[in-house]
């Protein structure tokens, strides 16, 4: 009888331990250490919130007209921003340097001597302006559909000039990156070990009568939806706890609808009606002749993806952009109560 309990004993304490391990294993969906990332431009004119983010990404800077600098755009309002920091110590500023037809990066690249020159500078412009770090926003490396130069080397010269970034800011400040939904252009299995985590631009993949920010493929989707982006980031080698899901605060519309519109603009409009796709898990607009005519995102939409991205252990959320909401934060509150499950 003694060795029947003693091997039901160690038995269930293997049980115990077991059970202990997967705990242990299983990430927190609310855990503090996620990230909420805005994207806040230079011809913006409030300040943010920084109760409501973690991370402000100062947009933009460019690469200079030689190749081998960075210019800054407004960079009195840079050193507002970042003065939040005096209150909110917490606060982590970065200046994205790039953004949608900022080009000459492909030139940049392409050669040692002004890549090194704008490495030294990217430096310089962190510790001038007390930065948290560097977040590049190329769009997109080997292709000109921006309207900017290109070529077949880009891909290796972008992981070059990434780790020539990291090395000169140091491992305590930030790198970090934009990347376009589908998870294209760059190697990413070369610059993960390199950079802090990657926002995902996970929207503008549609125009009515499609989503462009879809959670899930549905019969609106045109290319791909929210959850095959992440998935195609995952299946490019980039863990989820390095992937920071993108959100943005502006729809597009179709007709009488501009064609890009901010969200504090959309919920002023009238004569039209909601309507909630169940697959996607994403909201749109039809007129009086139930044609689909805007795609956007509500604080429901967000929720979902809030929950969305916890489940799936990503690193936390990032938006474009912060003034594109309404005055009292409809969407970053939802944003900021979704990753923390407020």
């Amino acid at each position: 009888m003694k060795l029947i309990y003693s091997i039901f004993g160690i038995l269930l304490t293997g049980m115990l331990t077991t059970a202990l391990a997967q705990q242990k294993e299983t990430p927190k969906k609310n855990a503090s250490n996620k990230v909420i990332v805005a994207y806040v431009t230079s011809w913006g004119k409030t300040l943010p919130d920084p109760k409501l983010v973690t991370h402000i990404n100062y947009a933009f800077g460019h690469v200079n007209k030689t190749f081998d600098g960075v210019t800054i755009e407004n960079e009195g309002r840079l050193k507002d921003i970042v003065a939040l920091k005096s209150k909110y110590p917490q606060l982590k500023v970065l200046l994205s340097i790039g953004g949608w037809k900022s080009g000459r990066f492909s030139e940049m690249a392409a050669s040692d001597e002004n890549r090194g020159k704008f490495v030294d500078d990217c430096q310089r412009i962190v510790k001038t302006f007390n930065l948290d770090g560097i977040d590049i926003d190329w769009e997109y490396p080997t292709s000109s559909e921006a309207g900017i130069s290109s070529s077949p080397d880009d891909t290796k010269n972008y992981t070059l000039l990434m780790s020539q970034i990291r090395n000169k800011i140091g491992k305590k400040k930030l790198l970090t990156l934009a990347s376009v939904s589908n998870a294209k252009y760059i190697d990413f299995k070369a610059i993960t070990p390199i950079v802090d985590f990657v926002n995902v631009m996970t929207y503008d993949m549609g125009t009515p009568p499609n989503h462009h920010a879809g959670l899930y493929h549905s019969q609106y989707t045109k290319d791909i939806s929210v959850d095959e982006g992440v998935t195609a980031h995952l299946n490019a080698g980039i863990p989820a706890n390095k992937l920071v899901l993108g959100i943005p605060f502006y729809g597009h519309g179709k007709g009488d609808i501009a064609w890009y519109i901010d969200y504090k603009d959309i919920v002023k409009l009238s004569g039209y009606t909601k309507k909630w796709d169940d697959v996607a898990k994403a909201p749109y607009l039809v007129n009086d002749a139930g044609e689909f005519v805007l795609t956007y995102e509500t604080p429901q939409s967000i929720a979902v993806k809030c929950t969305y991205l916890l489940e799936k252990g990503m690193l936390g959320a990032m938006y474009w952009d912060y003034t594109a909401d309404t005055e009292d934060g409809e969407l970053r509150k939802a944003v900021y109560s979704g990753v923390y499950k407020k």
